[in-house]
């Protein structure tokens, strides 16, 4: 009888340097070629995409589902119960339209444009706390209560609300210890059932009052994807954002030239905020994909139903698609990227990610011209996630 030759161990490249500076790791895997084999850091097997070509491409490739249904592996990421997971995120086109189209209205340019002053106003009252205490942790302080409060008023969710959820979310980022994101998961699924019912029995002028009567009066999508909508528009509505402000910073901070520029030219500031969803954008990676068929990727052929994950931050460090990739630049010619996604499941919140992040970036400038670290850059410390490479704290001083 002939014994097979087992199979080498997969690569862990998810270690504790990704997390501190995954750059230099998809410079890495980007030189060695454009698909990989590797082990998640829980140990489940997947294929990752590293170069913008294929990842640009497999973003629209109909045969890569985003419905967990064709997993042929087990692989189930966070592992969502059913009222969870019915969002835009997992579901393809035909059913993704319909409950796109649901929701979309809150989300048009004009309706967002029509947020501008709030944002400002938010803006602004974060801004005054900052300047009461002349050095505090800008993630705590403004990062991460801006992008709440806005989110919040499109559902009716209370400031302290939100930031209790964000705080569930972040344990299903980064888990502090085992169990912490099902005990996180657990929160948020109870939490949404109770505000769905307090909103069902009083109904207000809010999107999710819009949502519940979509499900009750029209049957227009179910229970599950009633609550599934929610969980995501305060997900996605916040999460990201949440770290370009600060990652967006921290990226102005170490490079004071570019930093200069947009002080004495603030109507640059659009063009920063395009170079800094290419630079510094925390999503690590698309949603997980699954082929409905064998797909060949850069030359790798990939089985029906494996793991696919298409590596967003290394196709914006693409040499062959950006000259000069690791340098940030406000004047890049080119700026676009696929930090917001592309094809049907590009970001539903994009003219509001944009709008807050501009009015938060130049807010801080404006009123701060002396902002600096607080502490060396070298202290500062990431979130140990492979998913989101964002910042666990931003000691700020006003000067």
């Amino acid at each position: 009888m002939t014994q097979q030759t087992p199979a080498p161990p997969l690569g862990r490249p998810f270690d504790q340097d990704f997390f501190q500076d995954p750059y230099p790791t998809y410079a890495r895997l980007r030189s060695a070629g454009p698909v990989h084999r590797i082990a998640l850091p829980d140990g489940s097997p997947v294929w990752l995409v590293t170069r913008e070509r294929d990842v640009r491409a497999g973003l629209t490739d109909t045969r890569l589902s985003v419905n967990k249904a064709h997993s042929t592996n087990g692989y189930q990421g966070f592992s969502l119960p059913p009222a969870l997971d019915a969002n835009l995120l997992n579901i393809d086109p035909d059913d993704h339209l319909r409950l796109r189209r649901l929701v979309s209205k809150g989300f048009t340019p004009r309706h967002v444009e029509q947020l501008r002053a709030r944002v400002a106003e938010v803006a602004g009252q974060f801004a005054d706390r900052l300047a009461e205490v002349g050095q505090a942790d800008l993630v705590t302080t403004f990062a991460h209560p801006l992008p709440l409060v806005i989110i919040g008023d499109l559902l009716a969710v209370p400031e302290a609300d939100s930031r209790t959820f964000s705080g569930w979310v972040a344990a299903m980022f980064a888990p502090e210890y085992p169990g912490h994101t099902a005990e996180a998961i657990g929160h948020i699924h109870r939490y949404l059932l109770d505000l769905i019912s307090a909103r069902r029995a009083h109904p207000a002028d809010d999107l999710l009052s819009s949502l519940i009567a979509a499900r009750d009066d029209g049957a227009r999508l179910s229970e599950d994807e009633l609550v599934s909508l929610a969980f995501l528009i305060l997900m996605a509505g916040s999460e990201n954002t949440q770290h370009l402000i600060s990652g967006g910073l921290l990226t102005l901070l170490r490079h004071p030239d570019q930093l200069t520029t947009l002080r004495a030219r603030p109507e640059l500031m659009p063009e920063a905020v395009e170079e800094l969803f290419r630079f510094a954008h925390p999503n690590q990676m698309a949603i997980r994909r699954f082929p409905t068929e064998p797909v060949e990727i850069g030359g790798v052929r990939i089985p029906t139903g494996d793991t696919v994950l298409l590596a967003l931050a290394s196709a914006h460090r693409d040499p062959s698609r950006y000259p000069e990739p690791d340098r940030f630049d406000i004047h890049r010619a080119d700026k676009t990227h696929l930090a917001l996604g592309h094809g049907v499941h590009y970001c539903l919140g994009a003219a509001l990610a944009r709008l807050e992040i501009r009015t938060a970036l130049s807010t801080l400038l404006d009123r701060f011209p002396g902002l600096r670290l607080a502490v060396p850059d070298e202290q500062l410390e990431w979130r140990a996630s492979f998913r989101s490479h964002a910042l666990k704290q931003l000691p700020v001083a006003i000067g």
